[in-house]
């Protein structure tokens, strides 16, 4: 094979070049300290690292989320702290105000703070989060979920409602929407009145002294059994008695008879009438107590005072009673006029009404802040494991990218010595010619 300077001038040119271009490789490397510039340099590990850094962009976007979500639920914790808060001194002012010491100017001014704390807590629920979103609107947080006031409640209207039963959510892990809301129905109108079961009332005839509490059910299968639960509890007093004695029976709403006989009340009471002798402060039985019909709601009724003849008190199934309704009602107890027996006991009964549904009214708040807890430590949970698994994709990406920089420098090092081997071997065998040993 005939060999020319051509060919070796070329074939040096091309080991130089080849060299050069490794060491430049091995250099780019180093200043990048990623093993992998281009997906050729390692097509299996390039391609596995395109999947882990989506996976990792997948988790900081869950990380984002949490964060939103975090202060989104720590906003409506606060706001409901804040209610809680309203209804704590609500219920100290009630209990201020059935001191029946008190003059009507000193139940006024009560009144008028609660007027006040009416108006906060309607804030409260109409709060926003800042970016014009109603905190308790469900769905529908671009409207003011509530609207109303106190005249307009006292005269028969619950309080409006426009938002929805919406819970707004956020994923905040591949498998986890989380609650970051609660509607207002939940949290400030769906609230049972009275005792749960049953919600007693005061006869807007009445005129004696009787004060009724909220009631009792000890056997909730009873209760819950009998098909009509309307009633109300009739006073009577027999005159021709000496002394003369107070009646009660416990009669069917619907259809006007005595629960105790199955027949209509007999007025006045006779002997065998199925009509109680009246004890104050003696719980009245929701039940038969003889051989009457059989009837038994599995509750009692406590009543103390005097009622006077033909008055009576309402029990009716409880039903949702709003905050604000609670608060109302509390208030247009306070500012009616007093003065005279009947008042003082009506008022003695709204005082306990009130007091009953502030307890429920409060619970509820606790339960939702309960929920509102717990929802925040299981996205403090996730957000643990989401940190637990950015570093392990970094640890992955690290093992897949990363250059190992003792074994480079080695490389690059040996590298340096090829390229000057080359360099100085085509430098002498450029210069072999015939021509120097003529």
């Amino acid at each position: 094979m005939r060999i020319s300077s051509g060919m070796i001038f070329d074939a040096g040119v091309a080991s130089i070049n080849r060299q050069t271009a490794s060491l430049l490789h091995l250099q780019q490397q180093v200043a990048s300290g990623r093993r992998i510039l281009t997906p050729s340099d390692d097509p299996l590990a390039a391609a596995r690292a395109l999947e882990v850094t989506q996976a990792s962009d997948v988790a900081a976007q869950f990380k984002q989320n949490q964060n939103y979500a975090n202060s989104a639920m720590g906003l409506e914790e606060v706001h409901l702290g804040s209610a809680s808060d309203i209804l704590a001194r609500v219920r100290e002012l009630a209990v201020q105000g059935g001191n029946a010491s008190l003059s009507t100017a000193a139940r006024g001014a009560i009144a008028t703070e609660l007027r006040a704390r009416f108006d906060e807590m309607l804030g409260i629920a109409n709060a926003t989060d800042g970016t014009g979103n109603h905190v308790f609107a469900g769905f529908s947080s671009a409207a003011t979920p509530f609207g109303g006031t106190v005249e307009s409640i006292l005269s028969g209207n619950e309080i409006d409602y426009v938002g929805d039963d919406g819970q707004r959510k956020l994923q905040v892990s591949p498998s986890r929407f989380l609650e970051v809301s609660d509607s207002g129905n939940d949290v400030f109108k769906r609230i049972r009145n009275g005792n749960g079961y049953f919600a007693t009332g005061y006869g807007a005839g009445n005129a004696g002294t009787g004060i009724v509490d909220s009631g009792v059910i000890s056997d909730p299968a009873k209760w819950n059994a009998w098909p009509e639960k309307s009633f109300s509890i009739n006073f009577s007093i027999d005159t021709a008695a000496a002394p003369p004695v107070t009646y009660y029976d416990i009669v069917d709403t619907a259809s006007g008879n005595s629960m105790l006989t199955g027949l209509a009340p007999v007025l006045p009471p006779t002997a065998g009438s199925g009509q109680r002798a009246y004890q104050s402060g003696q719980p009245i039985m929701l039940k038969s107590q003889g051989l009457e019909p059989a009837f038994d709601l599995g509750g009692s009724v406590l009543i103390s005072g005097a009622p006077a003849s033909n008055d009576s008190f309402s029990i009716v199934p409880s039903s949702s009673q709003s905050i604000f309704a609670t608060l109302a009602n509390l208030i247009g107890a306070l500012e009616a006029p007093a003065g005279t027996p009947a008042a003082n006991a009506k008022l003695s009964s709204e005082i306990g009404f009130a007091l009953v549904n502030l307890d429920h009214s409060t619970d509820n708040i606790l339960r939702v802040r309960a929920q509102v807890g717990a929802r925040m430590n299981e996205n403090e949970s996730l957000g643990n494991l989401n940190e637990d698994l950015s570093l392990q994709y970094q640890q992955t990406l690290s093992q897949l990218q990363d250059l190992d920089y003792a074994k480079a420098i080695a490389d690059l090092t040996r590298k340096q010595t090829d390229l000057e081997a080359a360099q100085r071997s085509f430098v002498n065998i450029s210069q072999l010619s015939l021509f120097n040993y003529l």
